[in-house]
């Protein structure tokens, strides 16, 4: 596994457990109907947190364990503008970019 394999793995670990620090991680899943959302983002579904936890922590770490993931994403500019009046996402926010930033790496 690349260096920014792993530095993908350490940020999903440190998106975690900025969710749970903050308080919006999930003991339950929403709906299947919520999860099959085909927008961006499940924007008609999901809140901005409640995609990260149950769609996008998912499916990167299905990706890593193939040592195969999309390169040169960037999430960073939808959850800036999704929480521009939330600053407690700041943190969470931050981990994204980290993300994206890897992303650019593999």
């Amino acid at each position: 596994m690349t260096t920014s394999f792993n530095e993908l793995e350490h940020a999903l670990n440190e998106l975690e457990y900025e969710l749970q620090r903050l308080g919006v991680w999930q003991s339950f899943a929403p709906s299947d109907e919520a999860l099959a959302s085909s927008e961006p983002f499940a924007l008609d579904t999901l809140e901005p947190h409640e995609w990260l936890q149950w769609i996008f922590i998912p499916k990167l770490s299905e990706l890593l364990a193939t040592e195969w993931v999309p390169t040169g994403f960037a999430l960073t500019p939808y959850f800036e503008q999704a929480w521009v009046d939330q600053p407690e996402f700041r943190a969470v926010i931050r981990v994204i970019r980290t993300i994206d930033e890897a992303s650019h790496l593999c």
